[in-house]
């Protein structure tokens, strides 16, 4: 199995685990959406050591890099990786005291966004949260012209692609039974937002 890396990843991956901090309860399972390389959950299944990290992804050479790093470096609570599409109806787990969504929202079908919030609408329990982070366009902000660039080679690339309108997301929470109540700003003009199971 080969590791993979990505470079954002030893950029962003101590501000989210602040914010997890803040976040998240003392123990219990997490369920990590669009897990990627898995170097994320290798690190964040080391620093939440009472909380079992569940890392999903629906690629198989992901999945595959985030077995290697569980292989090489994960401790006891990092699970196995699961398959997973964030915009199926039908998901391999069946409860989760918290999910993480990192980077996905902006790189997928806008479907995967809304069966992310389904998903969580189904799996939390009430008051359990929901973080994604990455970059969004918020209607009373004006988007950081790096943002904007990026918005564009992303639909360059996929015409379904871009930055997503977190007033868009807080609708999908609205109708899956979530709301936000948070918004942390974070480097390079990305956001983690959480929604909670009402």
């Amino acid at each position: 199995m080969t590791k993979k890396y990505a470079p954002a990843t030893l950029r962003n991956r101590q501000p989210i685990r602040d914010v997890l901090r803040g976040e998240l309860a003392t123990t219990g399972l997490l369920l990590e959406i669009a897990a990627g390389t898995g170097e994320h959950a290798a690190y964040f299944s080391h620093a939440f050591d009472n909380w079992d990290w569940q890392p999903t992804d629906p690629d198989p050479d992901a999945l595959a890099s985030i077995a290697a790093w569980r292989e090489e470096d994960g401790p006891a609570n990092l699970l196995p990786p699961l398959l997973l599409d964030a915009a199926s109806c039908v998901w391999p787990i069946d409860r989760a005291d918290a999910i993480l969504c990192v980077n996905m929202t902006h790189i997928s079908l806008p479907a995967a966004t809304e069966g992310l919030f389904a998903g969580a609408g189904s799996l939390l329990q009430s008051g359990a949260p929901l973080l994604i982070y990455g970059p969004f366009i918020e209607a009373e902000v004006q988007t950081a012209f790096s943002n904007l660039q990026f918005d564009a080679s992303l639909k360059a690339r996929d015409a379904s692609w871009g930055l997503r309108k977190v007033a868009w997301l807080d609708e999908l929470a609205e109708m899956n039974g979530l709301e936000r109540t948070a918004r942390h700003v974070m480097p390079a003009n990305n956001l983690t937002l959480v929604y909670r199971k009402t």
